[in-house]
Parts: C-alpha cells; structure tokens; sequence
C-alpha cells in the first residue's frame, strides 16, 4: 500500500469524465435500459426514494458480506437509476480503500480523490467528477492509505458528507465487503442507511445474517438487501 503522506496520482480534471462514455456491460440502466435488469433496479430506486418522501439528501452505503458479490455493480446502477428522476442529482463515493472499482466502470482513469481529500491535501472540488451520465458524478477512492479505517472513522469523513450532503440529493457509498472489513461498518453507522448485496446461490445465509446482525448492532440502519445473479425466467413460452 501507498504511504499516506504523498499520491502517486494525478488530480483529476473536473471535465474529463464527461467526456468519456460508459461502456460497461454490466451497467444495465445504461446498456440495456429497457431489460429486465435495469427495471429490477429501478424498482429498487423506487422503494429508496419512496423512504424518502421529504425529498431530504440522502447518504447510502452499499456493501456486501462477501467480497465478488456485484456490489460495486449494484452501485453504479442504482446511481444512474436515481439519476433518472427529475432533479435528482447523485454522487457516487468509492470508499473501498482496499480495492476500488467505480472509476473502471465509468471506463475512468484513477485520480486523487478521497485519501487526498480526507488527508486534507486536495480540496473536494478538485476530486468530485461530473461523468457522462446526466446527473451523476463519482469521487474515487484516490490513493490506496495504510490506514483506511482511521481515515474513515475521523471526523473529517463525518464533516465531508455533511458537506456533501448540501450538493447532492443521494451520496452512495460503494465499500468493502463487511465480514472480514470493518470500513462498512463505521461508515454505516454515519449515513442515513445501508443496502447490503446478496449473490444468489452464492452467499451463505449463515453469513448474511452474521452481517446484517453485525451493521445494525454498531448503529446501522439496513434498508433491504439487493439481490444479484438471478437468472431471468422466459415467462413468454408459460
């Protein structure tokens, strides 16, 4: 891991993402607006907003219990579902200090972001991007710190989405899988709710539960969970 006293990236330039187009398979809401995938992720949209009925900004962190579950996946498309309502305006954080991935599915190269910012050496207008999809902007993870856990337990992590709370309708929040990294579990208990990723077939419930128990008891508030590698089903030939 880098030391957290110096970047080896670059700090972005605010336009060049909006420039770049998202071309990402698995972006349905974007790819495939019009499947069953991205319907699946607007329902999904919908029962969040609907918790919302005061139109207040809202902080969402999605995490999984297990890492390979479609967590960053579900993310990106729930952002740009959200996006899709009028006047909507969301940011989405990667704040996997261990591995992020939302610049790669937003086809971006990695920049400064959070670790700077949170390390107070670049200002958040300089990290925020506005990407090619209306309405949505990211702020990446930034360089990788010795010590994600003491950054995003400080109180400029808490002073940052107040802030980002005055400029965006939804912050999301992509973090790390919650069993084995205690990230998801801080930054929980500092936003307004939690989806936790679950893969069909794939994670034992036994860990899920673990999980969930897990959030809620360090002060969480778990919205649902959001299913994925369900296989569609051809209702047309019933």
């Amino acid at each position: 891991m880098a030391n957290n006293s110096q970047s080896t990236l670059q700090p972005a330039d605010p336009e060049e993402a909006k420039a770049v187009s998202v071309n990402r398979e698995e972006i349905a809401v974007l790819l495939d607006p019009r499947g069953h995938i991205a319907e699946q992720f607007r329902g999904l949209r919908n029962s969040i907003h609907t918790l919302n009925p005061d139109g207040a900004s809202h902080t969402l962190v999605v995490t999984s219990a297990l890492p390979k579950e479609g967590k960053t996946v579900a993310t990106v498309n729930l952002a740009c579902a959200l996006a899709e309502l009028s006047g909507v305006e969301v940011l989405v954080v990667d704040a996997d200090l261990h591995g992020p991935e939302v610049e790669s599915y937003f086809s971006l190269p990695r920049r400064q972001g959070l670790t700077e910012v949170l390390s107070g050496r670049l200002d958040i207008d300089r990290a925020v991007r506005q990407t090619s999809v209306d309405g949505v902007s990211i702020l990446g993870a930034g360089e990788l710190p010795a010590n994600p856990s003491e950054l995003l337990a400080s109180d400029r992590m808490r002073s940052l989405l107040n802030r980002l709370r005055q400029r965006f309708s939804y912050v999301i929040l992509d973090t790390p899988q919650a069993m084995t990294v205690s990230d998801a579990s801080l930054l929980g208990a500092m936003a307004d709710g939690i989806l936790l990723v679950v893969r069909m077939n794939s994670t034992p419930r036994n860990f899920v539960e673990q999980t969930h128990n897990t959030l809620e008891a360090l002060g969480g508030n778990i919205l649902g969970t959001c299913l994925t590698g369900a296989v569609e089903v051809d209702t047309s030939k019933a």
